[in-house]
């Protein structure tokens, strides 16, 4: 996630990183697990079958899993941490999350024959933060609820939401990429990335700002503060991409990189990472958008207030992605409105066929089993293994599809749950 609300990234330092020998044996060991696993056949068995479904060509429909609750899913200390140093652990963490994903739950997951140094990018972000009031029920979870407190009530006040300036440090990209190659090089190539997807939802922000009630009720209140309100967040946004354009941070997302809230990029429309020009452009990737607070409203709302507005971004990207939580079924016909739509999320709270009926066999549709049924006291099994199947009955074996379980909150501390939902999906999509 390029923003949150929640909270200011601060600036990037430009200082030497130190790995002691202790940690760069740790992280060495994790790097050539990895190696092994990256060369098996089967990552690019699994990246041609993604390209298919994103190509509108699929073989099968697929499978992944993520926003995972990884403070559940230690089991014999596969997950904790071993290394002391600050950026060796954060890059301990990243290896040791991938193995445990592609050993227990891997699903249609790829992992790559390489690591990732990112560029030392900054953003000044969007110059307001959300002012709220958190309940927790696990401290080990860092899934809370929150009450926004409202600050946007009238039109003067949207002059606290400031376009961003972005910055690359690229001093301290050296130095990353130095600390990279001092402990990966000899057993994986490092790969300098930049920006690359990007997840956009003015309305995710706006409603930490004005309050969710405020702003249902603005809808036809006041129509013109919420209206100039998303001008103002899509204008912000606008001007950050110009500037990672501008710089050349772009990355490609043709590969295993979630877009919007859906699976893997790789699609043959968009240039490949062996083919990558050397400026990368919007046009060269996915875009997205969504409105998820936006479930109950109607469709010449959503448009009128969303998307309508969102349209100045969403031309920008080669293909684009559309929907989080939000039920869309009843919104197919402004869906046929964005251009170069490719996927749709298709949530908990969609119906499956009339979504298909409106938009029909030229879409992917991001299937989203509720993971509620991962939470509940008992686990039941056999209701998973029948909420897939009923599924992939209405898509009738010609519908491009991928099931992704995300937003899993609790697996009541049984990770073999969320272990046997994957197993249990791939029987069902490979039978």
């Amino acid at each position: 996630m390029l923003h949150d609300p929640s909270h200011r990234t601060p600036m990037v330092v430009a200082e030497e990183i130190e790995v002691s020998a202790q940690d760069k044996d740790v992280l060495r060991e994790l790097a050539e697990q990895k190696a092994a696993v990256g060369a098996l056949s089967v990552q690019q068995e699994k990246t041609g079958l993604w390209r298919a479904l994103n190509d509108l060509k699929s073989e099968r429909p697929m499978v992944w899993i993520n926003e995972i609750c990884w403070n559940e899913m230690n089991v014999d200390d596969e997950l904790s941490l071993r290394c002391e140093g600050s950026w060796a652990r954060e890059q301990e963490l990243t290896l040791r999350r991938e193995l445990y994903q592609w050993n227990h739950l891997p699903g249609d997951m790829v992992v790559n024959p390489w690591i990732e140094c990112p560029k030392a990018i900054h953003s000044t972000d969007f110059g307001i933060m959300e002012d709220t009031d958190v309940v927790k029920t696990d401290d080990e979870n860092d899934i809370v609820s929150r009450h926004f407190n409202v600050q946007i009530e009238e039109l003067a006040d949207l002059e606290q939401i400031k376009m961003p300036v972005v910055t690359h440090n690229e001093a301290a990209t050296a130095f990353r990429r130095q600390a990279f190659n001092e402990v990966f090089s000899d057993i994986l190539p490092i790969k300098t990335v930049g920006q690359s997807h990007i997840w956009f939802t003015p309305w995710d922000f706006l409603i930490r700002w004005t309050g969710i009630e405020n702003a249902m009720m603005g809808l036809y209140d006041d129509p013109d503060l919420f209206h100039a309100a998303v001008d103002r967040l899509v204008d912000a946004w606008m001007v950050e991409l110009d500037q990672f354009e501008e710089q050349n941070l772009l990355e490609l997302d043709n590969k295993n990189e979630r877009v919007g809230s859906g699976g893997y990029g790789y699609i043959s429309e968009l240039p490949t990472l062996e083919n990558a020009p050397e400026h990368v452009r919007p046009a060269d990737m996915w875009g997205c958008s969504n409105a998820q607070i936006f479930s109950e409203v109607s469709p010449d709302m959503h448009w009128d207030f969303a998307i309508a507005h969102d349209l100045r971004w969403l031309e920008r990207w080669g293909v684009n992605y559309y929907g989080c939580c939000e039920p869309l079924h009843n919104k197919t016909d402004i869906l046929k409105k964005i251009p170069r739509l490719r996927k749709v999320s298709t949530s908990g709270w969609c119906n499956v066929e009339k979504i298909m009926e409106g938009l029909g066999s030229e879409m992917v549709y991001s299937i989203k089993p509720s993971p509620a049924i991962l939470a509940e006291d008992n686990w039941h099994p056999e209701r998973a293994r029948a909420e897939i199947r009923r599924v992939l009955d209405l898509g009738g074996g010609k519908a491009h599809m991928e099931f992704i379980m995300k937003d899993i909150s609790t697996v009541r501390h049984q990770p073999q749950r969320l272990w046997e939902w994957a197993s249990i999906a791939m029987e069902e999509v490979t039978a």
